[in-house]
């Protein structure tokens, strides 16, 4: 492999681990704060329909971006209700968003569009987020290894990528440096101490599940109008389940979910541009390479899961006493 093939493995990492960077942050945000969501699937899956769907039929990239984020935003209202207002089952409640996403959908868009559950394609301008050139890529190119990085790995991304890697540092300081971060933490491990200090505990709660609910949005249309040219069926494929294992995997950590996120983007990057990898006598299928994600998620989840130790207040509907 050569180094030029090395850079464009790694702009394609970046790419595609932007997506399940922004599911996982926002998986953070909700788990910290008590309120597992496993629905993470459905708010992309939704974003992703309403924003290609906004985005063709407006012509306006930023109104289907705002559209993407509103309809993912309406799924995780709806989870905060069941779980929060309602004390409801999460998990169940995570499990049911996805299943009417991925019906309603299908169902929307071909009643819009009869494309078989597709919107139609949008293209780069008006309709789709164009790549961004950093200062001065052309001219630092030809400069060997440093001009390849900066012109050909770090320039040429679409907005949402910059915004969802700035997102990582901007998550650790607000988590851990501010008196926001201190109370969300709290009311995921101890709700009733929380709820002594005077402190709403439901307000809490339904802020971290509006975050969540923002940073699908932004996953989804990602996807739809940044990554790809519209909304297609089931087009998330897994991506919002590879988000929680790598959360599992980074242990609840956001500079560690950017680089288990990246783990899981550069696999998907290696089985897209390498069909049949030889090693040596044996060659790899590329039905093996292709499912690299998918089988790193289920080693992750057997290996982790019982040493990863989640918020302790996790999944319980906090009931307050009288």
């Amino acid at each position: 492999m050569d180094f030029a093939t090395l850079i464009e493995i790694l702009g394609s990492t970046v790419r595609l681990s932007t997506p399940l960077l922004l599911a996982c942050l926002a998986g953070l945000y909700s788990e910290k704060s008590g309120v597992f969501d496993i629905g993470l699937e459905g708010k992309m899956l939704m974003a992703a329909m309403v924003s290609g769907a906004v985005a063709f039929v407006t012509g306006s990239v930023w109104l289907g971006l705002l559209a993407g984020i509103a309809g993912s935003m309406a799924l995780a209202a709806l989870h905060g209700l069941a779980s929060i207002t309602f004390r409801g089952n999460q998990l169940i409640s995570g499990v049911a968003i996805n299943f009417l996403a991925a019906g309603l959908t299908v169902l929307v868009a071909e009643d819009l569009f009869g494309q078989g559950g597709r919107t139609p394609p949008v293209s780069f301008g008006a309709g789709r987020f164009a790549p961004i050139i950093l200062p001065f890529a052309d001219q630092i190119r030809p400069v060997p290894v440093i001009g390849p990085i900066y012109a050909d790995l770090l320039s040429g991304h679409s907005i949402l990528v910059y915004v969802a890697f700035a997102a990582v540092p901007a998550t650790s300081w607000l988590l851990f440096r501010t008196r926001f971060g201190l109370r969300l933490r709290g009311v995921g491990e101890n709700p009733a101490a929380v709820d002594t200090a005077g402190i709403s505990v439901v307000r809490l709660r339904y802020t971290a599940v509006a975050i969540t609910g923002l940073l699908c949005g932004l996953a989804g249309a990602y996807m739809a109008i940044g990554l790809s040219a519209g909304f297609g069926r089931d087009m998330t494929a897994g991506r919002g389940y590879i988000a929680l294992a790598a959360l599992i995997f980074a242990k609840w950590r956001p500079w560690y979910c950017m680089w288990a996120c990246l783990l899981f983007g550069g696999l998907e990057a290696i089985a897209n541009r390498y069909q049949n990898i030889d090693i040596g006598a044996f060659t790899v299928p590329v039905q093996l390479t292709a499912n690299l994600p998918y089988i790193l998620t289920i080693i992750i989840l057997a290996g982790f899961v019982g040493r990863a130790i989640p918020p302790r207040a996790g999944g319980e509907p906090y009931v307050k006493e009288r």
